[in-house]
C-alpha cells in the first residue's frame, strides 16, 4: 500500500526515541549544546527528525541528504523506519506424563475425596470442602 510522506511522518512522531542535547551549534572554537528535545530513527537511507513543533522527513543518496517531497510515496521509508514492536516470549509448554501406576491409583480414589498428606507427611484421603452457594 502507497503511504505519503504526511501520513509516514505522522506514524513515526511517537515510535521515534526522545533525545535531548542532540543539537549543537559552533561559535568561535566553542560548542553549546542547544536544549532541544528532539526524536530520530536512521537507516542507511533515510532519517526521520522530529522537533515538538515540527518534524521532516529525509532521503540519504549519493552521501547527500535531501528532504522528501509532501506527496513523494515514502512506503520504503515507512518500511525502513518503523520499528518492531517487543513481543512477550513465548513460553514452551511442556506436556507431563503421567506414569500408568500413578494414573490408576489416582482413579481409584474416591468420589468427594482428594488426595492429601498428613501432620506426618505420610499421603491419605481428605473430604472435599462443599462450598455453600450465595443466594
Amino acid at each position: 500500500m502507497k503511504k505519503n510522506v504526511k501520513s509516514v511522518k505522522n506514524s513515526l512522531k511517537f515510535k521515534a526515541q526522545s533525545k535531548e542535547g542532540i543539537l549543537s551549534v559552533r561559535v568561535g572554537v566553542k560548542k553549546y549544546n542547544l536544549p532541544v528535545e528532539a526524536r530520530i530513527l536512521s537507516n542507511e537511507d533515510y532519517i526521520f527528525l522530529s522537533f515538538p513543533a515540527s518534524s521532516e522527513l529525509y532521503q540519504v543518496k549519493d552521501k547527500k541528504l535531501s528532504p522528501m517531497a509532501a506527496e513523494a510515496d515514502a512506503s520504503a521509508a515507512f518500511a525502513a523506519l518503523n520499528p518492531a514492536k517487543k513481543r512477550a516470549r513465548k513460553r514452551r509448554t511442556v506436556q507431563a506424563e503421567v506414569p500408568t501406576e500413578v494414573a490408576n491409583a489416582l482413579k481409584k480414589i474416591p468420589r468427594g475425596y482428594r488426595l492429601g498428606f498428613g501432620p506426618d507427611g505420610e499421603p491419605r484421603l481428605v473430604r472435599t470442602r462443599t462450598r455453600a452457594k450465595k443466594a
